[in-house]
């Protein structure tokens, strides 16, 4: 699991406490240096791997978040992604973690989700944005937004370990959602609060368009 400053903290928990619960699993917290990095809240999430000295995994996850950005033109974290990618079982995401792995040329043909600000962002890529909590698309598995990285977790735990395993950890987590208000998703919230969220991340999500068409144009990709 790729750990990098502005990293949404839920983006790695919700997933982690879902994949840290199957049987015999190993989690890696893995960043370019292996050093501590700050999540968009402030709060230190210790790595304990750099790019360097983490195992070759069975399956590599990236969380979305602020430091994003940065992320779809950081050269050795694309290069890094790549090359374990080649290797690895499964390659996934939750939330804007998506397009990282669309920078590094890995949704390329394929079905994926993000955070409903960024589908745009998805489409220099190559992918094919889906309006779905979870997507699976062969070894490629993308989680929509912050919460849904749960839902993305038992998913994984579902198709790793069967249902009644997924079950047991859905059930050890109490996962019963039952959401205050239905606002949740653009399809339900009132308009006016979904035009004030539009507005709020208006310039990030313009700012993420335009690198994924740089990213896509320095590869040929578009």
């Amino acid at each position: 699991m790729l750990v990098f400053d502005g990293l949404t903290h839920l983006d790695l928990a919700g997933p982690m406490d879902a994949l840290a619960r199957m049987p015999d699993a190993k989690v890696e917290l893995v960043s370019q240096n292996g050093e501590t990095v700050k999540s968009d809240l402030g709060f230190a999430v210790p790595a304990t791997h750099s790019f360097a000295s983490a195992t070759a995994p069975d399956l590599i996850f990236v969380g979305g978040g602020s430091g994003v950005n940065a992320l779809m033109e950081h050269a050795e974290t694309l290069a890094y992604l790549a090359g374990t990618a080649d290797r690895a079982a499964w390659v996934t995401s939750v939330c804007t973690g998506a397009l990282v792995l669309g920078a590094a040329g890995l949704l390329r043909g394929y079905r994926a989700t993000t955070h409903w600000t960024a589908m745009e962002a998805l489409v220099p890529f190559g992918a094919r944005p889906v309006d779905q909590r979870v997507v699976i698309d062969r070894n490629r598995i993308t989680g929509g937004g912050v919460t849904a990285g749960i839902e993305f977790g038992l998913e994984i735990v579902r198709l790793l370990h069967g249902s009644d395993a997924a079950q047991a950890a859905q059930l050890g987590m109490e996962y019963n959602p039952a959401p205050p208000f239905k606002s949740g998703s653009p399809r339900d919230a009132q308009p006016e609060i979904v035009s004030r969220i539009r507005k709020r991340t208006a310039a990030i999500t313009a700012e993420r368009i335009e690198i994924a068409k740089r990213v896509a144009s320095s590869h040929g990709w578009s």
